[in-house]
């Protein structure tokens, strides 16, 4: 028997909007220590607030997890179909202590964002209820069941495309000013099928800008440069800790003084937490073997126009979010065998900590040891080329920081939306 049309129904029958069904209170709901407060932890895609809080007005939205009875974490992972699969964890707190649950809300890609963001409302909706029914709100609640369409439970589970997606842009800009102008365009292409067994990511993507400075002494300086890449990605499941797979990558770049960059090659991979919790905990290693082929667009540091190298790397990737923020960091290591000097080592790590009720800490920042700048360009660069950043430098490292503390503090309570006189966008050199 097929169970999807039924869990499907079920779905509906408790949907929360008042545009799908009527779970509804007789006003919004009073702010007292009787009703439910509920604390919005959201980074995902979609997450609109402002949305949340006008569709569900039987609760009370509170601004601090510490003053809350339930911490609402809302994690996304992308599907291979190009949609989102969002997993909403409802962490009891106060008197709900202990009381976890955790429901699932996946988008297909044809979805739009209204969509989506009404999808994930119903899903945040229905899993408030159970904690509702244990306050005095709970005998103002109605829930009424919408009918099903005709034909319902006969979909057709047929698919012609055999889980592959496709997906094509492209854009194109013109700029300028009295003594400057310049275009660019962009585009990509993308070819995606992932099933359990096998996920197969191929990617195409360019970019080539055109840029003319009239100096003061009437000359005209051009800059042109463009940067080309291909990416292809297989990878088999061996379990739910494991994987195997390969990989390849083709790239031109006027940045790194390649005419024409190929590599490819095994890897393996090894999660110490099972894949399915890969939204809320991960620890990775994975560990790849390359042969890399170089033609160089000018003669290299090394008297070289073109070569065949091999390398392997070893990355070391964690991440954790929890109701107490989100952890990410990684280490890579990437080595040239023809000579053991010849790497680098890739760092990376990004924090958001709550250190206690309405202060937040913001950590971002990376390090990279540089040891594998062999594609180099044997003539010196102009003062021109440094300036406008059209090809690499000789460099031992590179690194990026930021720091940041937020405070918040005042009332508890975010029940109410007011979008008068809001700025929604911001022009390209500023509002003025």
């Amino acid at each position: 028997m097929n169970l999807r049309p039924l869990r499907s129904i079920v779905v509906l029958a408790l949907c929360a909007l008042p545009s799908w069904a009527d779970v509804r209170a007789q006003e919004t709901a009073e702010t007292t220590q009787d009703v439910l407060f509920v604390f919005n932890d959201c980074n995902a895609p979609n997450c609109d607030f402002d949305h949340f809080r006008r569709e569900i007005t039987w609760i009370n939205w509170v601004r601090d997890r510490e003053d809350s009875d339930v911490h609402l974490l809302i994690t996304s992972q992308r599907t291979g179909g190009g949609g989102l699969t969002y997993t909403v964890d409802y962490i009891g707190r106060r008197n709900f202590d202990g009381i976890n649950k955790s429901l699932s809300y996946t988008s297909v890609n044809t979805d739009t964002d209204t969509e989506v963001r009404d999808g994930l409302t119903r899903t945040i909706a229905v899993g408030l209820v159970q904690f509702v029914e244990a306050t005095p709100l709970a005998p103002r609640l109605d829930i009424v069941y919408r009918e099903p369409t005709a034909g319902f439970a006969q979909l057709d589970e047929h698919d012609p495309w055999n889980l592959w997606v496709f997906r094509l842009s492209g854009s194109g800009e013109i700029e300028g000013e009295k003594q400057e102008k310049g275009y660019s365009i962009d585009g990509s292409a993308t070819a995606d099928r992932v099933s359990e067994e096998l996920k197969i990511n191929f990617r195409l993507s360019g970019r080539y800008n055109h840029d003319e400075f009239t100096l003061d002494e009437g000359e005209v300086y051009v800059n042109k440069t463009h940067d080309y890449t291909a990416n292809l990605l297989m990878v088999w499941s061996l379990g739910d800790h494991w994987s195997l797979g390969g990989r390849g990558n083709a790239n031109r770049s006027t940045f790194l003084n390649r005419d024409l960059a190929v590599s490819a090659g095994p890897t393996v991979e090894f999660d110490i937490f099972p894949y399915s919790e890969s939204t809320r905990r991960s620890i990775t290693f994975r560990y790849s073997l390359e042969l890399a082929a170089f033609n160089y667009e000018l003669e290299t540091v090394e008297g070289k126009t073109e070569e065949i190298l091999p390398r392997h790397s070893l990355l070391i990737a964690a991440a954790i979010q929890q109701p107490w923020g989100e952890i990410f960091g990684s280490v890579e290591g990437i080595q040239y065998l023809h000579d053991p000097t010849t790497h680098r080592i890739n760092t990376r790590l990004n924090i958001e900590y709550r250190l206690f009720r309405g202060l937040s800490l913001d950590i971002g920042g990376s390090f990279d040891r540089i040891k594998d700048q062999f594609y180099l360009p044997v003539e010196d660069l102009t003062d021109e080329e440094i300036l406008l950043r059209r090809r690499q430098r000789e460099t031992d490292y590179r690194y990026s920081l930021d720091v940041g503390l937020s405070f918040r503090f005042g009332s508890k309570f975010a029940n109410i939306v007011n979008p008068r006189m809001q700025t929604r966008g911001r022009g390209r050199y500023g509002d003025h």
